[in-house]
């Protein structure tokens, strides 16, 4: 069989000649599946991954003999020798103002010659490449045509970690902070609108061995656009995981500005408080220190979350952003009453608004009178007590259209978790929502990819409800009712429901913050409710426990036990 691309499971995608990037078949599965880190040279049969923590490269031994590989290795020009002229002492006046000492400007022999400064780059103690640069001109610069791209200042790289600039002045402004083991990036940094730019990075091909042993690289670019794109893509290729980084002063672009605004002291200090380079999904202690400290010295923030407006039941509930609240109980018992209370407590108290996904409560006037009655304190309709104005009702309203927003199921079928979720973002953004009610979880598209299991689906459900809880700082209640129960014979009742009651799964007790069950005595005209607190994740919001609250049927109203109306 002979040796081929496909073989070695690299995706050619079809093409025969050139140069390609590939999905490298080593670390795709431990990365993004998409990301072409891999170069491919079709003509020579080389390849080579970017992505600094793989490294894999290969060629194909059948592909073309050795021989004639070898002799289309490319050769690259060698530069004349350096140190023409010696340094003008306007030049060396120029450096100076730059705060860069000659004693540097020597060991790095920098030179002169026709107007321009030479920064000769030297590999192994070999001249490799000269840059030039008119000091006149700073868009002035060029290098060797044809000689090898390698990093200024190769040679003082340091196996135990190596600063990353973007231009030879500093690299040797890091040098008057007394720190050797630094390097520039020979072309400077990628423009921002660059999608095409895989050459100003071929030098890392070249010195992957050497740049390999290096255990820590401190990412010193330059401090604007290009510097940041320069950053992510040397972390990418050098792997994120050695990566540290560097913040110089706010009002400096990089290290040569930081030195001759601030001295070699302040270069050293920036450098020694390089922060490890941020890893997607790890949140290091440092980066929480100021939250962290505020809750020594603020313990009050540490309290209780808002109050529910019922005293009683604040002493075992109370209500945090970012957490999310199951709410459960026998139909009929009081519990989408009971939330509708909670949702026009909160509001009126603490001013959250609400978007509420509550598609049994069609029409939804109907519902916004239930909602009307719960602010106003009066009956919407003509009753047995005395009904609420017209101006009162108008009122009502006009607050509602503050406070709340409803989620229309779609047009056709039920909604999913997403369409809820996207539909409350929206208003997250537009009004400040603090508050979603999904209510119930019955009426949701509990619709589900082959292979997965009901267990499967509550448990992506829940996950998806928390991180947008957590995420957006919301508070979420859902409403999922309890399978069959069974009645006891003797007391003629049916239990009160727990959240391993819920149907499908376990999830919905281990993955909530917050558990209430509401339960009524149906065979006691008393209108009283009882709230079972049964799951509170943080202590410092609550409790578990049971209180009782009195039910007005004329306003939909719960209040203390005792008190002779609803609050």
């Amino acid at each position: 069989m002979s040796d081929t691309f496909s073989a070695h499971g690299i995706d050619t995608r079809g093409k025969t000649t050139g140069q390609i990037n590939a999905i490298c078949p080593e670390c795709s599965h431990l990365h993004d599946h998409n990301s072409h880190c891999l170069s491919v040279n079709l003509d020579e049969g080389l390849w080579q991954c970017h992505r600094g923590s793989c490294g894999w490269s290969g060629h194909l031994a059948t592909y073309r003999d050795v021989r004639r590989r070898a002799s289309q290795v490319k050769v690259f020009a060698k530069p004349a020798s350096a140190q023409r002229e010696a340094l003008p002492a306007a030049i060396v006046s120029w450096f100076a103002q730059r705060g860069i000492g000659p004693n540097v400007l020597a060991r790095n022999r920098v030179a002169y010659h026709q107007g321009l400064i030479e920064f000769p780059f030297y590999r192994e103690g070999q001249l490799i490449n000269i840059k030039h640069r008119d000091p006149q001109d700073k868009h002035r610069q060029f290098m060797v045509k044809d000689a090898e791209r390698i990093l200024y200042g190769y040679d003082d790289i340091d196996d135990t970690a190596l600063i990353w600039v973007e231009g030879e002045p500093d690299k040797l402004a890091v040098e008057m902070a007394g720190v050797l083991s630094c390097a520039s990036v020979p072309d400077g940094a990628p423009a921002l609108n660059s999608t095409n730019y895989e050459q100003k990075f071929s030098f890392l091909d070249r010195a992957k061995n050497r740049l390999d042993r290096v255990q820590r690289h401190i990412l010193a670019v330059d401090n604007d656009g290009p510097g940041q794109k320069l950053e992510q893509e040397l972390a990418r290729r050098l792997g994120p995981e050695k990566c540290w980084r560097v913040s110089w002063a706010s009002d400096c672009k990089d290290a040569n500005d930081v030195l001759m605004s601030y001295g070699p002291e302040v270069v050293k200090e920036c450098l020694d408080a390089a922060a490890p380079y941020p890893v997607s999904g790890i949140i290091e202690p440092q980066t929480l220190f100021d939250a962290y400290i505020a809750l020594y010295d603020h313990p009050e923030l540490r309290g209780k979350g808002l109050t529910t407006g019922w005293p009683s039941l604040d002493r075992y509930y109370t209500i945090r952003p970012g957490e999310w609240t199951l709410i459960t109980g026998i139909p009929s018992h009081g519990k989408s009453s009971w939330l509708s209370a909670l949702a026009v407590h909160l509001a009126i108290n603490t001013g959250w608004p609400f978007a509420m996904c509550v598609p049994e409560n069609q029409p939804f006037e109907e519902y916004l009178s239930l909602l009307a009655q719960l602010y106003v304190g009066a009956p919407f309709d003509l009753g047995p007590t005395l009904r609420m104005s017209r101006q009162e009702a108008i009122q009502a309203h006009t607050w509602l259209q503050s406070k709340v927003r409803l989620i229309m199921p779609p047009e056709e079928g039920t909604p999913t978790v997403e369409y809820i979720l996207e539909k409350a973002k929206i208003e997250v953004a537009r009004m400040g929502v603090k508050g979603l009610v999904i209510d119930p979880y019955s009426e949701l598209d509990h619709s589900r990819p082959q292979g997965m299991t009901t267990t499967e689906f509550v448990s992506a459900f829940l996950s998806k409800v928390r991180r947008f809880a957590r995420q957006y700082q919301v508070h979420v209640w859902v409403v999922a009712h309890p399978t069959k129960l069974v009645k006891d014979q003797v007391k003629q009742q049916y239990p009160v429901p727990t959240a391993y009651d819920v149907s499908d799964s376990a999830h919905w007790y281990n993955k909530s913050d917050n558990i209430l069950s509401i339960w009524r005595d149906i065979l006691s005209d008393t209108h009283l409710v009882e709230l079972h607190i049964q799951k509170i994740r943080f202590r410092r919001t609550g409790q578990i426990g049971k209180i009782q609250l009195y039910y007005h049927p004329a306003t939909g109203r719960f209040s203390e036990v005792g008190s002779p109306t609803g609050a």
